[in-house]
Formats: C-alpha cells, sequence, structure tokens
C-alpha cells in the first residue's frame, strides 16, 4: 500500500491564546506594515521617519488639524457602529451608503424647505429624526425581502446605493438645484447647521453617545441576545422560539437608522449642503473598522482615528515632501492589510511536515 504523505503545511484552529499573546501578534502585524510602508515611502525618494512625522505632525500637529480629523473619524465611526449588529447577525449590509444617503436627503428636505418655519433647535431635531427615519426604511426593503424570500442581501444592498445616489443626482440637476444649469443644491441656512463643541460640529458628541449605546444594546439586551443567537445558528434561533424574519428587519432598521444619522450629521455639520457624494466611500471604508474592531464598539473609536489620521496627515504628506497622495493610500492598505491579516494567525496556527515525521500506515 502506497504510503500517504503529510502535507507540507498544515491549518489547525487554536483552542485559544492568552491576551498577552493576541497583543503580542496584533502588535508584530503593525510593525510589519510600518516597515513595509516605509520601504513604500522610501522608493519615492523620500525619508520613512520624515514621512511618518509628516502624517502624525499633519493630523494632530495644531488645533485646526485635530479638528479636521475629528471630522473625518465622525462618520467612519458612526458608520461602523450602524452595520455591527448586521455582522453580528451574519447579515451582511453592504449598503450604508446608500442608507446615509437616504438620511441626508430627508434631512436636506427640511433644511431646505422648512429653515423659516421652525426655531433652529426644532428643526435639527426634525431633521435628525427624519434623517434616521428615511435611513431606516431604506434598509428595511432589502431585509424584508430577505426574510419574507431569502434574497441576497449583499448585491441588494449593494445595488441599493447606486439607486439613491442616482435620486440626488436628480434632485441636483432637477426639482432642488439652486442656480439654474449649476447642477449645485444651494448651501443651507445657519438655522439647519449643526452649532459647533470645541471647534467640530456637535455630531461628534452624538456618535460617542450611539458608542455607549450600542455597546449596551448589543452586550446588554434582549434583542443584542437574539442577534447573537442568529449570528451563530439561525436553526437554533428557530428552534428556540425566535421570529428570524422580524428580527432581521428590526435589527436593519437600527442599522439603516443609524447610517441616516450619520447621513444628517455630514450634510448638516460637515458640508451644510447634499450632493451625490455625500457618503464619501464611508459606507464601505467603515466594514473595515467593524471588522478590524471585532464588532467592538469602544474599539471603534480607536480604528476610526486612526484611519482619520493617515486621511489627514496624506495631505500634508503631499504639500510637505512632494510624496504623491497615492503613496499614503499604499500605506492605509498596507496596515488594513496586515492588521486583517494577523486575526488569521490569531485563530489558527501553521503545522510544518517534520523531516522524519510519517503518517502512512496510522489509522
Amino acid at each position: 500500500m502506497k504510503e500517504k504523505k503529510t502535507p507540507l503545511i498544515r491549518l489547525a484552529k487554536r483552542d485559544g491564546l492568552e491576551g498577552w499573546k493576541v497583543w503580542c501578534i496584533r502588535a508584530c502585524s503593525i510593525l510589519l506594515a510600518l516597515a513595509l510602508g516605509a520601504l513604500a515611502v522610501a522608493v519615492t525618494g523620500a525619508n520613512p521617519l520624515q514621512a511618518y512625522g509628516a502624517i502624525v505632525t499633519g493630523a494632530l500637529g495644531k488645533p485646526s488639524a485635530i479638528r479636521q480629523t475629528v471630522k473625518i473619524a465622525v462618520p467612519l465611526l458612526g458608520c461602523a457602529l450602524a452595520i455591527a449588529p448586521c455582522f453580528k447577525m451574519r447579515f451582511w449590509n453592504i449598503g450604508a451608503e446608500g442608507q446615509i444617503t437616504a438620511g441626508a436627503i430627508a434631512a436636506s428636505y427640511f433644511a431646505l424647505f422648512w429653515a423659516g418655519r421652525l426655531p433652529a433647535p426644532a428643526l435639527l431635531v426634525v431633521m435628525g429624526i427624519a434623517g434616521a427615519i428615511a435611513g431606516g426604511i431604506w434598509a428595511l426593503i432589502p431585509a424584508f425581502f430577505k426574510a419574507r424570500w431569502n434574497t441576497n442581501e449583499t448585491l441588494f444592498t449593494l445595488m441599493m446605493n447606486y439607486i439613491i445616489i442616482g435620486v440626488v443626482r436628480w434632485l441636483q440637476g432637477g426639482p432642488w438645484e439652486g442656480r439654474p444649469g449649476s447642477q449645485i443644491i444651494p448651501q443651507f441656512d445657519a438655522a439647519a447647521c449643526l452649532p459647533r463643541v470645541l471647534g467640530v460640529h456637535c455630531g461628534w458628541i452624538i456618535v460617542l453617545l450611539l458608542v455607549v449605546f450600542m455597546h449596551v444594546y448589543m452586550r446588554y439586551t434582549k434583542h443584542g441576545y437574539e442577534i447573537a443567537v442568529i449570528g451563530d445558528s439561525m436553526n437554533t434561533a428557530r428552534y428556540a422560539g425566535m421570529n428570524v424574519g422580524h428580527i432581521m428587519m428590526r435589527t436593519m432598521f437600527l442599522s439603516g437608522a443609524i447610517s441616516g444619522l450619520v447621513g444628517y450629521i455630514v450634510a448638516s455639520g460637515a458640508n451644510n449642503t447634499l450632493y451625490d457624494g455625500v457618503a464619501g466611500g464611508v459606507g464601505f471604508t467603515s466594514i473595515t473598522v467593524a471588522w478590524l474592531s471585532q464588532l467592538n464598539a469602544f474599539a471603534m473609536v480607536g480604528i476610526s482615528l486612526l484611519l482619520a489620521v493617515l486621511s489627514k496627515g496624506a495631505e500634508t504628506l503631499q504639500t510637505r515632501m512632494s510624496v504623491p497622495a497615492s503613496i499614503s493610500d499604499i500605506i492605509t492598505g498596507i496596515l488594513l492589510f496586515c492588521m486583517l491579516g494577523c486575526e488569521f494567525f490569531i485563530n489558527y496556527r501553521l503545522i510544518f511536515r517534520g523531516k522524519s515525521h510519517k503518517e502512512g500506515g496510522q489509522s
């Protein structure tokens, strides 16, 4: 009988690592990412240490830079919080971009046409509620189809992004167009703009409150428990008497509502108007934030700030050292790849074939 050879490399699931080993692996992944990023910078002829210094000082060196960095981090954090319960339930919501846009449209309607009819505080509250409801309804549509006919939620939510962006383009060139032919929606009235706190629109306070809310909701409520059970096994959830379809729709409405609230914050706090790129790719980037944080609400704060620092620091890197802005994108990509890749080594180990080890003849 022919001897069966052991594979050169085998994978084995780890039973669990001590906490310090987990953090050692993560620290090594970050150091590897910085080394590879330095190599990319060196190819351009720049000094890697100076480049990293420019990124940090460009994002955190001045109060004005810190404010801009926070402004970038706010929608990232808010959107990551929004999609976390869906991903915990293994409902792959790739439509946060569209849900943000839907919320921004609803908030913009009241900003443009109700600015003189309501006091500023009441107007801002109505805009926020409208944004949350619109985002929730937009997310509820694919959830209903998934619960009723088991459609593919990934494709459904993805395609809905382009539909709602098309709606904004129609509004820009149609009923909400400001100056004829401009394809631009007018700026909001001052009463429809979020007030500033410490130099940044107060959306950062709203998002930090959402961090606490989502932490409690996911870990300590019945709804959070139901989401976790469905994520582990849908059949187990049904056997336990849970209405899986109802829970899916409820969770997606919550996810869309938070995304819609982010759309309101971006439109009213950052842009003070509406345009087709209002989401700015946040809906997709936030997926990485959610996964890197292991769906932990507080961990999302640090990861969102890290990505915001890289994004803001790229501007300084380009102007101060004449390094292409794409280099910052490469550094960000390498960092995210290494941080995601390290989770593989946390959960699995590689077993190499020993020189004298044979499995042939064993039963």
